[in-house]
C-alpha cells in the first residue's frame, strides 16, 4: 500500500476570528492548519509545532505581527520558518518593514482565495526544496564518515581538508555558491576504499606492487558509488572521488589525466587533502611542519600539483593554518 507525504503544516495568526475562518475555508482541503489569536499564543504554537509556513496578521492588539516575526527570527528553533504577512497595510514603508524583520512575501486584504493559494503553494515549494537539499547533504556527510572507518584518516583530516578546499576555490575563483558545494563533496575524495579489502587497507606495513594497484581502484569504485545524479553536489562529489589522485603532469592515476584535462574540484582537492596529510601525524609517520611540506609540495609543482594551486596555498597559508587550529587533533 502506498504510503501519501504528509500535508504541509500551515499556522494562522489572526485576532479576528471571522479572518481566521476565511483563511481556513480556503486552505483546509491541503494543509494542516494550526490556529492562534495573538502574538504571544502564536509563539508557543510555532515553537511547539514547528509548522512549514506562517500566515500572520500585522496589526494585533498588544504584539503586533512585526514584534511576532522579529522574535520568531531570534529563537533558533523557529528562524528558518518562512512567514507570510496578511495585512491591510498597503504603504510601501509596511512592507520595507516586514521584510526587513524577516517576512519572505506579503498578501494584501481583502484577500483572494486564488492568490492565497498560489502564494502558500510556491512557499511551501521552497520549502520541500530545501529540504531535499538539506537532505542530499546529509547523505553525502554520512557516506564520507562510512569511508574514515576503513582509513587511517581521521574525521577531523575530512573536515580541515574540506575547509582548505573551500579557501583555496574561492581563491581560485569560485564563487561562494560554488565553493560552498565543494566543501560539502570534499568528504567523498576516498568513498571508493570502502570497497578495499581490510588486509589491504589495514596493513601496518608498506604495500606490495600488487596490492597498491588495488588501492590504486578506490577512485573508480568511488565514482561508481556515487553513480550519475542530477544533483551538483553529488556530480562534485563524484569528480572528486575520481580525479583527486591524478596529476598534474599525467602521471597520476586512475587515468593518468594531465593539466586542465584534471577538473578544476580534482586539483583542488588533491592539494588540500596532501597539505593536511603531510602535516598531521598518523600512526604511521610524525607530522612534518609547515616549512617542510610547504618546501616539497612546491618542489611538486608543475608534476603533482597545479603552480597556480600551490601559489594560492602560500598566499592563504594563514587562513589555513587557523583551520587547521580550530579543528586540530584532540
Amino acid at each position: 500500500m502506498q504510503t501519501l507525504a504528509p500535508k504541509p503544516t500551515l499556522l494562522i495568526v489572526d485576532d479576528e476570528s471571522a479572518n481566521l475562518r476565511v483563511l481556513k475555508h480556503i486552505l483546509h482541503d491541503d494543509y494542516v492548519l494550526a490556529f492562534a489569536k495573538s502574538g504571544p499564543e502564536a509563539l508557543r504554537v510555532a515553537e511547539a509545532q514547528l509548522p512549514d509556513l506562517i500566515l500572520l496578521d500585522v496589526m494585533m492588539p498588544g504584539m503586533t505581527g512585526f514584534d511576532v516575526c522579529e522574535k520568531l527570527k531570534a529563537n533558533a528553533i523557529t528562524r528558518a520558518i518562512p512567514v507570510i504577512f496578511v495585512t491591510a497595510l498597503s504603504e510601501d514603508n509596511d512592507e520595507a518593514q516586514g521584510f526587513a524583520v524577516g517576512a519572505v512575501d506579503y498578501i494584501a486584504k481583502p484577500i483572494s482565495p486564488a492568490v492565497v493559494r498560489a502564494r502558500v503553494n510556491t512557499h511551501i515549494s521552497l520549502v520541500r526544496a530545501d529540504e531535499l537539499k538539506r537532505t542530499r547533504l546529509q547523505v553525502v556527510q554520512r557516506l564520507g564518515r562510512a569511508a574514515e572507518y576503513k582509513d587511517n584518516e581521521t574525521g577531523m583530516h575530512v573536515l580541515r581538508m574540506s575547509h582548505f578546499s573551500k579557501v583555496l576555490a574561492l581563491a581560485y575563483g569560485f564563487n561562494e555558491e560554488q565553493a560552498e558545494t565543494l566543501l560539502h563533496a570534499a568528504p567523498m575524495h576516498d568513498i571508493g576504499k570502502i570497497g578495499i579489502p581490510d588486509h589491504i587497507m589495514l596493513k601496518p606495513g608498506k604495500l606490495t606492487t600488487e596490492e597498491f594497484d588495488v588501492m590504486k581502484t578506490h577512485p573508480l569504485i568511488g565514482a561508481e558509488i556515487l553513480g550519475e545524479a542530477d544533483s551538483e553536489l553529488l556530480r562534485i562529489a563524484k569528480s572528486v572521488a575520481l580525479t583527486h589522485h591524478e596529476k598534474w603532469d599525467g602521471s597520476g592515476y586512475p587515468k593518468g589525466l594531465s593539466g586542465t584535462d584534471i577538473p578544476v574540484e580534482g586539483r583542488i582537492v588533491a592539494v588540500a587533502d596532501v597539505f593536511d596529510a603531510l602535516t598531521s601525524k598518523r600512526p604511521y609517520k610524525e607530522a612534518w611542519t609547515v616549512e617542510k611540506t610547504l618546501a616539497l609540495m612546491k618542489s611538486e609543482s608543475g608534476k603533482h600539483f597545479e603552480p597556480r594551486l600551490i601559489e594560492l596555498l602560500e598566499e592563504n597559508l594563514p587562513q589555513i593554518l587557523d583551520i587547521k587550529e580550530r579543528w586540530k587533533e584532540d
